[in-house]
């Protein structure tokens, strides 16, 4: 990502929810080093911070919707989260959650994209987003898995004026002359039933040394380590209630 801070537009925060906080703070603490802490404000709804030294760089939440999946949802910092409300839904978008007011914090809505995909717009307040990003155990790309790529890019540069980086292996979005993110085409290879998704990825110093350490912790390495050309090196995990979440190398290197 060559993002260093959220900017509008862009990605500013990925949020987990889960059916047991508990064993996810236990997790990602031992994977990458995170320190949970619940503001005093939210403690009744359990929304947790996880922190890196003194930066928040995501959030761990308890279940609240619906049929809501065990599963990250990557978020997205807009100027007003009702005009974007607008400009999702006329895009052919639809609305999932909200728009809810965090006080003292910001505004947010859950929406979901024309081919399936759930996502996040935030409306920053006194909270603009994650403190660091592209840190080992901090935020650093967000991948689109999806079976209509064309809709898709169609849909998000509308929505947020994104740019499309043409590729017919690897399409990436940017935002102001910096690219933060890629979308891939859900061919046959991916179950039927998994939906079209966003897929956050962590940077690490070492993607083989995080692979290993979410297999102790009770998860899954669902693509081994690789090293794709021109890119850094990354893997694709699941946490032990299903999550999944991708790493890559900080710095970029192989």
């Amino acid at each position: 990502m060559k993002l260093h801070e959220p900017v509008t537009g862009g990605p500013c925060w990925a949020e987990l929810g889960t059916d047991d906080l508990a064993a996810a703070e236990r997790f990602y603490g031992g994977l990458f080093g995170w320190r949970p802490e619940t503001d005093p404000g939210q403690r009744a709804s359990g929304h947790t911070v996880a922190r890196l030294g003194g930066a928040a760089v995501a959030g761990l939440t308890p279940l609240s919707r619906p049929g809501q999946p065990v599963a990250w949802d990557v978020v997205f910092a807009v100027r007003d989260a009702d005009t974007a409300v607008r400009q999702v839904t006329a895009a052919g978008g639809t609305v999932a959650e909200g728009p809810v007011d965090v006080p003292g914090h910001g505004r947010f809505v859950v929406v979901v994209d024309p081919t399936g995909a759930l996502f996040q717009l935030w409306q920053p307040g006194s909270f603009t987003g994650a403190g660091v990003l592209n840190a080992h155990g901090s935020l650093g790309w967000v991948e689109l898995l999806t079976r209509e790529p064309d809709r898709a890019a169609d849909f998000y540069t509308t929505v947020f004026g994104w740019t499309v980086t043409a590729s017919a292996y690897y399409p990436q979005w940017g935002i102001g002359g910096a690219d933060f993110g890629g979308m891939v085409t859900m061919d046959d290879k991916f179950p039927h039933e998994v939906p079209a998704h966003w897929l956050p990825y962590f940077a690490v110093t070492d993607v083989d040394t995080a692979a290993a350490g979410a297999t102790d912790g009770g998860g899954t390495v669902l693509m081994e380590p690789v090293s794709p050309p021109d890119g850094p090196r990354i893997a694709v995990l699941r946490d032990p209630r299903g999550a999944m979440f991708g790493v890559y190398r900080a710095g970029g290197e192989r």
